[in-house]
């Protein structure tokens, strides 16, 4: 087996084992002797706008990205191109190689049969119910906080690239590799990245992501102003799509209605022009049987027992307006800052199964006595929920549409604190430390206090000092902060 060896276009060393060990649909893949980095070689001839792209990817895009502050956070969000080389007529890409997170420890059931043990994790392992079910080794599976972080890691790396002008023109299960067993994802294939005005797309997309409006234009000659292509907004369908399916393990819009005899042009209709979702509040002709479904997608391919709505309020209304709203109206679609927002104030209303059920955690659904959706298991005893409130001028608080759910060992952060600060890639070392706890004693909850020192009992006036706890009650009013934008928390008892 012999080892080539090269000199990339940045003047650096580059040598990779003369063996294909992948192919995709533009390129070939080697690897590294070492397997620290592939080299992806485009097998069709290629112009001068992809050197360009390439170049402008592994330069001056990857700078920006990474060389600027909070430049370190990015690492873990991408599998970023670092350089180019030639060699033998082609031009080729160099990337470093996956995490170890995102290959596969367990593999598939029954002594791995599909022989996945070692490969990367393609997230339509884990899009699917029937994969998930048929397939994957349970200890593979994560839990459904796990598979919110997914949908929150992929919602940065989108808002990110489209904070720099850039479209990534095909995100789908292909292109981003997911660990829910730690709750992280990473998006790849970064080559193709397009820029609006200069660097046109490579690929409509892949099926199943690609926006209604591209699949109901695709027929027009590419230079017809009427075709639509990839770009931010079409990436916003994808992003939406690739978050419904990571929580609900089905498609948005592939129910039980038939547009047409023709397989291929019931195809183009059913994600094209006529695209429905098939939990459409008031057409209900795409809906999902369980009847038509195999034993292994149920109960998550059946909207009626897993039904959106169980995401939560916040991810509900993004997903009215991604395949209501928007579907059709590509300006309607939530951004992927939205979602990101809304996933982090999503996890915050989260609960753990009292039953220790597979999902691990649900939703608080705003009901006196919640159930676990996934095991129907109640849950038994007080449950405080912390509903907050923020100044925006002195001494006058508003709320924030942010609640804040309570159980044994949950934390408060100082973006909890304070509405200026939110938890993302411009947070100091000091922002990431907890501030505060939650914890059970002889039935009753309490908030201790561990670094807030403007915290105050407002129902009594009492400041509470730090390491000092303070008993959950209902009606009950904490300032945490009397800071410009501190945050005051006013206790509601749920529970039975």
């Amino acid at each position: 087996m012999s080892i080539v060896n090269l000199t990339s276009e940045g003047g650096k060393p580059v040598s990779f084992v003369d063996e294909v060990i992948a192919s995709g649909a533009m390129k070939d893949i080697y690897v590294s002797p070492d397997k620290t980095y592939v080299v992806g070689f485009f097998r069709d001839t290629q112009d001068a706008t992809l050197k360009e792209r390439l170049r402008e990817i592994t330069t001056r895009y990857r700078s920006n990205l990474f060389d600027k502050d909070s430049g370190d956070f990015w690492k873990d969000y991408f599998c970023w191109p670092t350089d180019t080389v030639e060699h033998n007529g082609r031009i080729g890409v160099v990337v470093p190689f996956y995490a170890s997170d995102f290959f596969f420890q367990y593999g598939s059931v029954k002594d791995d049969m599909l022989k996945i043990r070692g490969k990367d994790k393609e997230g339509k392992w884990f899009a699917s119910a029937s994969n998930r079910e048929k397939f994957l080794d349970p200890r593979e599976k994560g839990n459904w906080l796990t598979h919110l972080q997914i949908c929150l890691s992929i919602s940065r790396a989108v808002r990110r690239l489209h904070m720099a002008g850039l479209a990534h023109s095909d995100l789908s299960y292909k292109n981003v590799l997911v660990d829910p067993t730690k709750g992280k994802a990473c998006l790849i294939d970064i080559d193709g990245l397009v820029v609006p005005g200069k660097f046109a797309p490579d690929v409509v997309g892949t099926p199943d992501f690609i926006a209604p409006e591209v699949i109901a234009t695709q027929h027009l000659d590419r230079e017809d102003p009427a075709r639509v292509l990839p770009s931010r907004t079409t990436d916003r369908h994808a992003l939406a799509v690739l978050i419904y399916m990571y929580l609900f393990f089905r498609h948005p819009l592939r129910g039980r209605k038939v547009h047409d005899p023709d397989a291929t042009r019931d195809e183009e209709l059913s994600m094209g022009e006529r695209a429905l979702f098939i939990e459409h509040p008031t057409d209900d002709s795409n809906r999902v049987r369980p009847e038509d479904l195999r034993p292994q997608s149920l109960p998550w391919g059946d909207p009626a027992q897993r039904p959106y709505t169980m995401a939560g309020p916040l991810l509900t209304e993004l997903f009215d307006r991604a395949f209501i709203a928007g579907l059709h109206a590509p300006e309607k679609r939530p951004s992927a800052a939205e979602w990101e927002s809304a996933l982090v104030r999503t996890m915050d209303m989260i609960q753990p199964c009292s039953a220790g059920c597979d999902m691990g955690w649900f939703v608080f659904d705003n009901s006196r006595a919640p159930v676990c959706p996934h095991c129907g298991t109640a849950y038994r005893g007080k449950l405080p929920v912390l509903n907050l409130y923020s100044s925006r001028t002195k001494g006058s608080f508003h709320a924030d549409n942010h609640r804040v759910m309570v159980w044994d060992g949950q934390s408060l952060f100082p973006w909890h604190v304070n509405r200026t600060i939110f938890p993302n890639e411009h947070l100091t070392a000091a922002q990431k430390k907890r501030v505060g706890y939650f914890q059970m004693h002889e039935g009753d909850w309490y908030l201790v206090n561990e670094a807030m020192p403007g915290m105050k009992n407002v129902s009594t006036g009492q400041d509470i000092a730090i390491g000092d706890p303070v008993k959950l009650e209902e009606g009950l009013q904490i300032l945490l902060s009397a800071e410009e934008g501190g945050r005051l928390i006013q206790v509601q008892m749920a529970g039975v």
